[in-house]
Parts: structure tokens; C-alpha cells; sequence
């Protein structure tokens, strides 16, 4: 693929114990070097914190293989979904996630970059990211795992190469 990932500017929260009280968070603007320049990175984007198969399988199944991710020289793993910073914490918090880091693209800019910002309007959700993954070197896209039929208000939601496995599998073979 070797395309090089949008260069855009993340809105995250992050925790500041300097801060004090009930909410130690501060506001920090992250943007795409930050993530992906010089590393090996692997995202795994999907519509929404909170919804079924994103928060049964697709999420957890990268938390769970998270180490074996990690072993194949890959340093970091995101979630990236179009949600805001308190909503991808609150959604990392419920699931008991520890590992894979958050990415809240709350403006759907990165998404939108990637061609992969799809209306989910029939669900009543807006505009939500296509569920994919991929893997990033040094900002560039190596691999894209797609789901099929991206397409605006479709009728399901497929979840057939975007998994932790299918993933597991390309970063195991030799290159």
C-alpha cells in the first residue's frame, strides 16, 4: 500500500495528578508524528465506544493479544474511533483495557483522511469511521485490513478481516 497515514491533530485528555481533584485530566493536542514517526504501529478503527462488536470482540481481542502484537516488533497498538476523549476513557475504563491506547478522533479528521468516514444515520449514529486496521512504519500505511462493502448507512456491519488475528497472521510472516 505505502501511503502515508493524514496528518492531523488528535484532541486527547491525559492524566495530570498536578491537576488534583476528581478529574486529573488536561487537555493535550497529539498529532500524527507524535504516533507514527519512527514507529511500528498498529490501529484498529471501528464505529463506536460502547457498541456491540466493538466492545465484544474487536477492542478486547487486541487488549487480549496485545503482548503477542507487541513480541512481533510492533511498538504501540491504537483504538481509533470517532468519539471524543472522554468517551474513548470512559469506554477503555468499563472494558478493563490497559494496553492498547486510545485515540479519540472526535472530528472524524483522521478518519475523513483515510477515506474511511462513513454516515451511520440508519443507526442514528452520525458519522462513524469504517471498521478496519491497519499497520503504519514510520507514518506509512504497510498494510490495510478493510472490511468489505464500505458504503454510507449499510445495512450491517461486517467483521471478517479487521481482527486481531488476521493481523497476528501478516505481522508473523516473513518479509
Amino acid at each position: 500500500m505505502n501511503s502515508k497515514v493524514p496528518n492531523v491533530v488528535f484532541k486527547t485528555r491525559v492524566r495530570d495528578e498536578s491537576m488534583g481533584g476528581d478529574n486529573p485530566f488536561r487537555w493535550q493536542d497529539v498529532g500524527s508524528d507524535a504516533i507514527f514517526k519512527g514507529k511500528k504501529v498498529v490501529v484498529l478503527a471501528l464505529p463506536g465506544a460502547f457498541t456491540p462488536t466493538c466492545s465484544s470482540t474487536h477492542l478486547p481481542g487486541y487488549e487480549a493479544k496485545y503482548r503477542e502484537i507487541i513480541d512481533q516488533g510492533v511498538d504501540e497498538v491504537y483504538c481509533l474511533s470517532v468519539n471524543d476523549a472522554f468517551t474513548m476513557f470512559q469506554w477503555a475504563k468499563h472494558l478493563g483495557v490497559q494496553n492498547v491506547k486510545m485515540l479519540p478522533d472526535g472530528n472524524g479528521d483522521f478518519t475523513r483522511g483515510m477515506g474511511m468516514l462513513v454516515k451511520k444515520e440508519n443507526l442514528g449514529f452520525g458519522y462513524r469511521s469504517w471498521r478496519y486496521s491497519m499497520l503504519v512504519e514510520d507514518g506509512m500505511i504497510v498494510k490495510l485490513f478493510c472490511e468489505p462493502g464500505i458504503a454510507d448507512n449499510h445495512p450491517e456491519d461486517p467483521f471478517e478481516v479487521s481482527d486481531v488475528d488476521t493481523m497476528l497472521a501478516f505481522l508473523k510472516q516473513p518479509r
